[in-house]
């Protein structure tokens, strides 16, 4: 069963044909990162044009890299929420006239079920129930995968993003945009000791917040600035990483334990960080816990994610109809059309 799936959530426009929900056939993304870095980050306005301009085109590319036609589709998945708001309403009304003029059904895929379905794509073997730790630029969730279609939140930020919080200190920085992805390839120059961050501490043990991590880099640079002394970029940026790893480590730790998972999945645009993997595996080889990590093509927003839980949704008899809107925030577990 050949899925269709279309992503447009934040800066990727993306299209893929997924087969049975693990089988990637085609995977087309066009990115306006390069346009977005001229300002430090996502400008949501650019995003909806660069997607109203090239979704018909990825989504023709991503059929002929398949060698299909609408014919050899049995339904068309996308991306209706969580995300930026004139982003994803250009996906969902492509899809929406893509299903209705081709008469296939439509399949609503919520933005962070997807991600997680990005490891059914990277590992054939993996299958619920297991714990996931979603961590992107907008989102971090500890989340209970009872199965394909059925999740509950364990855990989840009460501010920032641990996506957002280190994008935000590698600009502090002075590091190049994306600065999550600029934080991760300078930490290893530097001490990872060499400053102490803060630990929150919230009513439930599972939740985080980055807030306080993320003033207190900005605090520390601004403070060295205004004494005129040098900024040792490495060490501020492998000790701030540190610090955020070790909030998503050690929740995630007492979750597993508290709610009796031994098997981990990672997902998410920072479940490509090296330290997060790396931290992730020692944490399960202490435990005799597996862990399952996406391939690291397939940890940013793609469409082939979108395409296979698309499938399972399909499967467990999802459908919308004309009337599908786009939706700036939902909860994973209440998704809703």
């Amino acid at each position: 069963m050949k899925i269709l799936g279309i992503e447009s959530s934040c800066d990727e426009t993306a299209a893929s044909v997924v087969e049975d929900g693990r089988t990637v056939l085609s995977n087309t993304v066009a990115s306006s990162l390069e346009e977005h870095k001229l300002y430090g980050g996502v400008v949501p306005e650019i995003a909806s044009r660069r997607h109203a301009e090239s979704i018909s085109g990825v989504v023709k590319q991503a059929l002929e890299d398949a060698n299909c036609t609408m014919d050899d589709i049995e339904a068309v998945a996308v991306t209706y929420a969580p995300g930026l708001i004139g982003a994803l309403l250009v996906g969902v009304n492509f899809a929406k006239g893509l299903a209705l003029a081709s008469g296939k059904p439509l399949v609503p895929v919520h933005h962070l079920r997807s991600h997680i379905a990005a490891n059914y794509i990277s590992d054939a073997d993996i299958e619920p129930p297991f714990l996931c730790l979603v961590v992107s630029g907008g989102h971090s969730h500890i989340v209970a995968v009872k199965d394909y279609t059925k999740f509950e939140i364990i855990g989840k930020t009460r501010d920032d993003a641990a996506g957002e919080a280190l994008d935000k200190a590698g600009r502090t920085l002075g590091l190049p945009y994306p600065g999550g992805i600029s934080i991760d390839r300078i930490s290893p120059e530097g001490d990872d000791s060499a400053f102490s961050f803060p630990h929150p501490k919230m009513s439930s043990p599972y939740d985080f917040s980055f807030s306080g991590l993320k003033t207190a880099v900005i605090n520390t640079v601004h403070n060295a600035q205004q004494k005129g002394e040098e900024i040792p970029v490495a060490d501020l940026a492998a000790s701030f990483q540190k610090g955020v790893v070790d909030c998503l480590i050690g929740n995630l730790e007492k979750a597993a334990v508290d709610f009796g998972y031994d098997k981990i999945v990672l997902a998410g645009g920072v479940s490509a960080n090296s330290c997060l993997r790396r931290r992730a595996k020692e944490m399960c080889n202490n435990h005799n816990w597996s862990l399952k990590l996406p391939e690291l093509r397939y940890c940013g927003d793609n469409g082939a994610m979108v395409a296979s839980q698309g499938y399972f949704e399909y499967i467990a008899g999802v459908r919308a109809d004309e009337s599908l809107n786009a939706y700036a925030t939902m909860p994973i577990d209440l998704a809703t059309f």
